[in-house]
């Protein structure tokens, strides 16, 4: 009996072993091929910045060149490796460059995580491909009475256009990806008479290079009151940045 029992449940553990299925490889290019960073590189950007003047009733673009450098490699809170990114600003070329912002980068081989402003982001994870999402502001204060950002909550991150060429002014990039991060609309813009909010962002990366492209927008409409009319809010905004140069 011992026989036939042990034959049976080898005859049983082949067929399992036989209808198990392999478990799916996903292959991705890894987070360092899209952001590069390394002391001494930089990246040279046009910044249109949009504001709001006149108690926010007027629209203004207001135009800048910003350098991205990694200026030295720290150890972050967690004891982990990270890039110091000093950023330089200046009117128009032939002005000088003048710092005004310190940032992080940690690669953590995972994932890239950018402290911005206090605000820690989950700008890129793996894998790389087509269709994949995150939560990229899961770390980020949003919910707090106090919080003045939350408009950044659960946003989902998600890989688009991977491999795709793009130009910007007469720079040919032959492989980039894009990260969309918020398209959202909640009211009716073009009704001057109702509440309304835009929020826009995404980003795009070149193999090689780093980030070249991004794009966020943070509108808040307040409609005309008795005696006051209708403005955008404190705190709106818009940003662009579009790589001009980098090394």
């Amino acid at each position: 009996m011992k026989r036939i029992f042990l034959g049976t449940l080898v005859f049983c553990t082949l067929i399992f072993s036989a209808c198990k299925k392999d478990p799916e490889v996903i292959t991705s290019d890894a987070i360092s091929d899209f952001a590069p960073f390394a002391v001494g590189k930089y990246i040279t950007y046009q910044l249109d910045s949009l504001v709001y003047q006149n108690f926010g009733t007027a629209k203004t673009i207001i135009s800048y060149q910003v350098k991205y450098e990694v200026s030295d490699l720290v150890k972050d809170n967690l004891d982990r490796p990270a890039y110091r990114i000093t950023r330089y600003i200046r009117k128009a070329a032939p002005n000088q460059w003048v710092p005004d912002n310190t940032f992080s980068a940690i690669n953590t081989v995972l994932s890239l995580e950018f402290i911005e402003n206090n605000m820690r982001f989950l700008k890129m994870k793996l894998p790389i491909k087509d269709g994949y999402s995150w939560k990229g502001n899961s770390y980020i204060d949003t919910y707090s009475f106090n919080s003045n950002v939350k408009y950044l909550d659960d946003w989902d991150y998600m890989y688009d256009s991977l491999n795709a060429p793009m130009t910007l002014g007469n720079i040919t990039l032959d492989n980039t990806v894009k990260v969309d991060q918020r398209d959202e609309i909640i009211g009716n813009p073009s009704d001057p008479n109702s509440y309304s909010e835009i929020n826009y962002s995404s980003e795009n990366y070149a193999k090689g290079i780093g980030m070249v492209y991004r794009k966020l927008v943070h509108l808040e409409y307040q409609p005309p009151t008795p005696g006051t009319g209708g403005a955008f809010s404190d705190g709106s905004f818009g940003i662009t940045l579009t790589m001009i140069d980098h090394n």
